[in-house]
């Protein structure tokens, strides 16, 4: 007498591929689209001043250099001390400019 051996039933030997792949050249969802609306608006209507932005902002609210808007970084003392003395900023979210990279 032959003993009685279950045998798995074959997998699927290729995994299902969905039937559209994401692209990573254009916005993923509604966030992200407007994410990069509000990434486009800021570069196009204000100055990138990079690290020096505590101190670009201080000159601009004393009057010691032109009135504009910027955008850049800052740590957290720094914007901290901007609030206290009365200099209105705002934290931004981080604002991927390419999704292919």
């Amino acid at each position: 007498m032959a003993p009685n051996v279950s045998v798995p039933a074959k997998a699927d030997p290729e995994p299902s591929v969905p039937a559209t792949t994401p692209s990573l050249s254009g916005p993923a969802n509604a966030m992200e689209e407007a994410l990069q609306a509000f990434r486009k608006h800021l570069d196009d209507n204000s100055t990138y001043v990079g690290d020096k932005f505590a101190s670009e902002a201080r000159k601009i609210h004393l009057g010691e250099a032109p009135e504009r808007l910027i955008h850049g970084e800052a740590k957290p003392e720094e914007a901290k001390a901007l609030i206290e003395d009365g200099i209105p900023v705002a934290p931004l979210p981080v604002l991927p400019k390419d999704r292919s990279n």
